[in-house]
């Protein structure tokens, strides 16, 4: 008997407003997430269509959700101006989990507590399909980013890192 898929919060969101995402899984060793090229080479696709989720806070308090490709390094001046801040900076990793309700690793624009304002680097409006995390390590969905994009009110802009 073929065992039944593990579905996250993610998917579970995703399946309940219709959109339509394929669920995938790679190997994790139990110290943490790989980084996002090994979860791409492990899923045997290109990274720049994969996508990590950042959390950041503004200098007015503020919280922003940042999605750019695993590769890419997010431009904290370009990302501030993105979003209409003086300046924004990283999470701590310990104020992820109460904040989002997801770990280090298994972070996803998809499904946190409360929804923040969301932006997407560019690159994403010319891929085909973006991979993000399902909310939990070891898992990611691959979903047309406008359906993405549209679910967390999310908006594009470059705020990476030229190199």
């Amino acid at each position: 008997m073929a065992k039944k898929e593990e579905k996250t919060n993610v998917m579970r969101l995703l399946d309940q407003k219709k959109i339509p995402y394929v669920p995938h899984t790679y190997p994790h060793g139990g110290d943490g997430a790989p980084d996002g090229v090994s979860v791409a080479d492990s899923l045997g696709i290109d990274p720049a269509a994969v996508f990590k989720t950042l959390v950041t806070k503004g200098a007015s308090g503020g919280y922003y959700v940042f999605d750019v490709p695993v590769t890419a390094t997010l431009d904290l001046k370009k990302a501030a101006r993105a979003v209409g801040e003086k300046s924004i900076a990283m999470l701590p990793s310990k104020e992820l989990l109460p904040l989002t309700g997801y770990v280090h690793g298994g972070c996803s624009p998809v499904g946190m507590k409360k929804q923040f304002p969301t932006v997407f680097h560019e690159s994403a409006l010319g891929q085909e399909a973006i991979y993000v995390s399902a909310g939990k390590v070891g898992f990611q969905v691959e979903l047309a980013p406008a359906d993405l994009m549209e679910l967390v009110g999310a908006g594009a802009a470059d705020v990476i890192v030229e190199g």
